[in-house]
């Protein structure tokens, strides 16, 4: 009897030990999960847009609009004059070629234009990667290594392609960093962006460097045009409609293009061209304001960048950022509510491992069982054997970001409308204003741009909206380079056989 009450004994208290382990468990996954949810909620609270904010976004954008036309360092956005007075018309005809240097790849690209009513007869190009040590190398490298490509690329000219006996090759060179320009094919770099840090290309004239190393691969041609990637998406828009106002580019970076008045421009000192107007690079992710939604992680995303303080609005919506705002708080959540097990999956801690293209695929997974998601964590960021309820996390994360970055988009077109006085309508008229949009976060991850296009349709209102189209300008940043080109040639009117 003794020994059974003995056994018995033992018995409860395994079980009752077995019992508190699992009451500690559920305590202490309820508690982390409490506790990734608090992180995932502050998080939304911080990112909120509503539509009383952006209004004031567009506000301070359109304030600043104006102070940088007034006078140079008078404003965080550069305003910066292109020198582009004339568009293309699409009369433009003969043999062009461009340069689209904007990221971390490049593209060489050649056209053969008809002239009137022809449009653009053939096009071919070919894109190469940028290697990461030219990145952060010398001016040399990079520009020696874009011109031997360059030079490969010419040399496989086809039959559709005629240059007229004893002509030069003519190039449009489209700079996607922030340049001073001096005339329409020379402007010297102000600072690189998008992860590039050549120190010794700063203050150089970048057409010269590029024209150095062009010459040094033997090869005959003339850099006719200088143009910031959204002057190029606004001369490609322009081309095949009239009704373009404006261009934004959204992609590894962010910028914004627009046709301004040349007398409502306070700094520019020349004589008034005759057109009337003057095409403005923005430079629109260098736009700050106290109205901005911030929270810790794009602090400390800038903190720790190549440049503190600088390109906020860039930092919040433009593709190069918004993985890696994911990755941070994803981080936070497994340091603090040790939501991937008691250990912070190391991958997880290297910076911009996680990229945009994963977040849209993570964010875009419509499975059941969102496979897409667990297959990111697992082959990117190396976290194996995650539940759904965790898997939900990080989608939820990734709308939260893509929504905030998208509306603040939609924020900084409004700004440019309301400067160009298209964001209401004057005496009844309505005239349609098309505004063109290029690069890759507007084309591959729809769910930021369906958001950005309705967050746009709420600020204008219903009937407005109705006369302000949003138009894809697919490779504007190529095309419209060598339209420029075209359109600024040396050759302009001279009569060919």
């Amino acid at each position: 009897m003794g020994k059974k009450a003995v056994v018995i004994i033992t018995a409860a208290a395994v079980c009752a030990a077995a019992a508190a382990l699992v009451v500690r468990h559920h305590m202490r996954s309820s508690g982390r999960w409490a506790r990734a949810t608090a992180i995932v909620k502050e998080l939304e609270e911080k990112c909120g847009t509503p539509i009383g904010k952006l209004r004031q976004v567009a506000d301070a954008m359109a304030v600043e609009m104006h102070a940088g036309l007034a006078s140079e360092g008078g404003s965080k956005l550069k305003m910066i004059i292109s020198y582009v007075d004339n568009l293309p018309t699409g009369t433009e005809k003969g043999l062009f070629y461009a340069l689209d240097l904007g990221g971390t790849n490049f593209r060489v690209l050649r056209v053969q234009l008809g002239g009137k009513g022809r449009g653009i007869i053939s096009q071919e190009f070919t894109e190469v990667s940028i290697p990461e040590n030219l990145m952060v190398g010398t001016s040399d490298a990079l520009f020696d290594y874009i011109a031997a490509e360059l030079a490969k690329f010419v040399a496989k000219e086809g039959q559709d392609y005629q240059l007229p006996p004893g002509r030069q090759r003519e190039l449009g060179f489209t700079f996607s960093f922030p340049v001073l320009q001096s005339s329409i094919n020379s402007g010297t770099l102000i600072k690189w962006t998008k992860g590039f840090s050549i120190d010794d290309a700063v203050g150089q004239d970048v057409v010269a460097e590029l024209s150095k190393a062009i010459e040094k691969q033997g090869l005959d041609m003339r850099v006719s045009a200088l143009v910031n990637d959204t002057v190029g998406t606004l001369a490609g828009g322009r081309y095949v409609n009239g009704d373009v106002v404006a261009a934004v580019i959204l992609g590894t970076g962010t910028n914004a293009a627009y046709v301004e008045r040349a007398h409502a421009i306070p700094k520019w000192h020349g004589l008034l061209p005759k057109s009337g107007d003057m095409v403005i690079n923005m430079e629109w992710g260098s736009f700050k304001s106290a109205h901005l939604p911030l929270t810790e992680y794009d602090h400390s995303l800038d903190t720790e960048s190549l440049n503190p303080g600088d390109q906020i609005f860039e930092k919040l919506i433009s593709g190069m950022y918004l993985g890696e705002i994911v990755r941070r708080v994803l981080c936070k959540i497994a340091e603090e509510a040790s939501l991937f097990g008691d250990t912070v999956p190391p991958k997880l801690k290297v910076p911009f491992i996680l990229r945009t293209p994963d977040m849209s695929a993570m964010h875009h997974d419509t499975s059941s069982d969102l496979k897409v998601v667990r297959d990111i964590l697992k082959n990117v960021l190396e976290i194996s054997n995650t539940s759904r309820k965790i898997r939900k996390v990080v989608v939820e994360l990734c709308n939260i970001v893509a929504t905030r970055g998208a509306r603040l988009a939609a924020a900084g077109i409004l700004g440019v409308l309301k400067k160009v006085g298209k964001d209401a309508f004057k005496d009844g008229e309505k005239q349609r204003t098309v505004v063109a949009l290029d690069g890759g976060l507007y084309e591959h991850y729809n769910e930021y741009s369906k958001c950005m296009e309705n967050t746009l349709r709420e600020l204008l209102g219903e009937e407005v909206s109705e006369s302000i189209v949003i138009e894809h300008s697919n490779d504007g940043s190529g095309i419209g380079a060598a339209l420029l080109a075209a359109s600024h040639s040396q050759y302009l009117g001279v009569d060919e056989s």
